[in-house]
């Protein structure tokens, strides 16, 4: 699934194409999404200027005079800025085509995006209850600390809620808990403020260095303009059990938490 750096790369690569220009048309060739495509959708945005392209967790949202599009990649969707003419593919299923000539065409092979409406001032049911951003000023060890207390589920568990913060998926959670020294099964109520506080600086730090790298080359997941991201080559566990740790030689180790594949070393995480 495209993680917060992958969307970010994404926004990053669309939004020179995007802001202050004017959509011509948009093309539903697929609708049944996760949720379906509301079908005055094209009516709405059509016309409409695009003043920005932001992100919000791993949304982006596409700001205009009349409201806002608010679009999810899903787990194997991108977004990538094409000529209108390109014939589309099978998994092509919208298209966002400017006045400027340019056409932002949504991939989807598994269709578990969304394409939704947000009228002016409405706060989405799946924005409502998200956390801070994890590379914003709202975000530190303390408020981890702070939330943590009393929590006896695993700290890795506890990262990946959206509520505490957005953002940290699965392929980061194992990469920074490792950079922590923490043990993904350490119940969230057992790390002290110190630990807290380092796993929060690696946090900022992982996420920011994966963006300025392109995000993480997984199946299908490209950046806006085509290119894979190459932030796998700086992978440390995610991806690796079995194979050596890259700090002590160990072999990583690899457990399922909360349905979700988590690789660990045994000896650099308490």
């Amino acid at each position: 699934m495209p993680e917060l750096p992958e969307v970010e790369t994404t926004r990053r690569g669309i939004a020179p194409y995007s802001e202050g220009e004017t959509v011509e048309r948009l093309v539903v060739r697929e609708s049944r999404l996760r949720w379906p495509v509301p079908q005055r959708l094209p009516q709405r945005i059509c016309g409409q200027q695009i003043s920005s392209v932001e992100r919000r967790a791993k949304y982006l949202l596409f700001r205009t005079g009349a409201g806002s599009l608010l679009v999810h990649l899903g787990m194997s969707g991108s977004m990538r800025v094409v000529d209108p003419q390109q014939v589309p593919g099978k998994h092509d299923h919208i298209d966002i085509v400017l006045q400027s000539g340019a056409c932002l065409r949504y991939h989807d092979p598994r269709r578990f995006g969304c394409f939704l409406w947000l009228e002016p001032g409405e706060q989405h049911p799946l924005l409502a209850h998200l956390g801070p951003e994890p590379l914003g000023k709202d975000f530190d060890g303390d408020l981890l600390y702070r939330l943590s207390r009393g929590r006896s589920g695993p700290v890795k568990s506890f990262i990946m809620d959206g509520k505490v913060v957005v953002g940290v998926g699965n392929i980061y959670a194992n990469e920074v808990l490792f950079l922590s020294g923490i043990h993904p099964r350490r119940p969230a109520g057992r790390v002290s403020l110190t630990r807290y506080r380092l796993l929060a600086e690696r946090i900022k730090s992982v996420l920011t260095m994966a963006i300025d790298q392109g995000g993480t080359t997984l199946r299908d997941f490209v950046g806006g303009d085509g290119r894979p991201g190459y932030f796998a080559q700086q992978l440390y566990v995610y991806g690796r059990a079995g194979k050596p740790c890259k700090r002590c030689g160990g072999a990583l180790r690899e457990i399922r938490l909360g349905q979700r594949s988590t690789v660990f070393c045994v000896t650099c995480q308490r």
